[in-house]
């Protein structure tokens, strides 16, 4: 009985010793880790989730994806009934055409009343070439009749050929400045004309964007969720029709603490553990920090002005890139819950 007691005596010391022993191993190691890394749990995977909108209203004549499907940037997902608008297209090519030919018109205006200016203009030249030779003959007659040497009646008659063909020079003058203004006024409607065609044709160019809007293509390349449409369906402009998660733009948002970020610095490499799968080790590296935290971001944020104060440690969202292969990298999706170690001492 007595060796039974003293061996039982010597097992606790020894069990006793083992658990400081074991402790201590546990202790150091957690102390040695925590100088080396900051971690948070608060941590998810983030990504770039394009909403894809209707640009213009109709019905939806085809659906080309399934919910949830990869797709390519540029590919064609919707179609919607575009009869409308070809129709629009049409209009807009129509009334083009027909101010093109306004302005066909307008130049063979022109081409006349310049024709027009040019004969005026030789009329005037040849009415001051019989006023100054009628002046002339008035002259003429005025020193012979003072002499005696010609009678009244030819005197007269030379004098009314002078008023005659002053009066033709203002005449024809007169149409001359009549004929070119009328060139001016017709260069004008031109001016008007081209303006018309330009016109016309920026609304043949909205037509055809209104008409290519019919196709509803991926903005980016990812998977497809959230749709929310139905063949047949009528939407309008600015409708949302579904959301593309982005193939290229998974990261980690890691909320840490205000506490911990003296320690943090853009480039330093993080150890990412994904709930979903612990057993891959994802490597990833600090690209930013929050121009605020989270709480400034919220709906109501804190006013410590209030006179209400309870000091609360306050969570800075973190940006983290994912370095991992594309296969890893498809299975992850924003929303995921993460935990992040970040190595401050590497």
């Amino acid at each position: 009985m007595e060796h039974n007691e003293k061996k039982k005596r010597n097992i606790v010391p020894i069990i006793l010793g083992l658990v400081l022993v074991i402790g201590a191993f546990f202790g150091i190691r957690e102390y040695l880790y925590l100088q080396n890394h900051e971690d948070t749990d608060d941590a998810q995977i983030d990504g770039d989730i394009s909403p894809v909108v209707a640009r213009v209203g109709g019905y939806v004549d085809s659906i080309l994806f399934e919910e949830n499907q990869h797709v390519e940037q540029g590919q064609v997902l919707v179609k919607l009934d575009s009869r409308d608008y070809e129709i629009r297209l049409e209009q807009a090519l129509a009334a083009q055409r027909g101010a093109s030919a306004t302005v066909g018109v307008s130049q063979s205006q022109i081409s006349s009343t310049s024709a027009s200016s040019s004969t005026a203009k030789a009329n005037v030249e040849a009415a001051r070439v019989r006023f100054w030779k009628a002046d002339k003959d008035y002259s003429r007659y005025a020193n012979l009749i003072k002499e005696g040497a010609i009678t009244q009646q030819q005197f007269d008659q030379v004098k009314a050929e002078r008023d005659a063909s002053r009066a033709a020079l203002e005449a024809a003058q007169d149409q001359y400045k009549a004929a070119s203004a009328q060139v001016g006024t017709t260069r004008s409607q031109l001016q008007v004309s081209s303006t018309g065609v330009d016109q016309k044709q920026a609304d043949v160019d909205f037509a055809k964007l209104q008409l290519s809007y019919t196709t509803i293509k991926a903005p980016v390349s990812g998977i497809v969720s959230r749709k929310s449409i139905q063949k047949g369906q009528l939407i309008q402009a600015g409708q949302s029709l579904f959301s593309i998660v982005n193939d290229n733009s998974i990261y980690v948002t890691a909320n840490f603490k205000e506490t911990q970020l003296e320690k943090l610095h853009t480039g330093e490499k993080v150890d990412i553990i994904v709930d979903a799968y612990p057993d891959d080790k994802i490597e990833g590296e600090i690209y930013n920090f929050s121009p605020a935290t989270g709480a400034k971001f919220s709906l109501l944020p804190p006013d410590n002005a209030s006179g209400n104060y309870v000091k609360v440690v306050q969570r800075v969202p973190v940006k983290i890139k994912i370095k991992a292969n594309k296969d890893l990298t498809a299975k992850l999706r924003p929303g995921m819950s993460v935990k992040a170690s970040v190595r401050i001492n590497d």
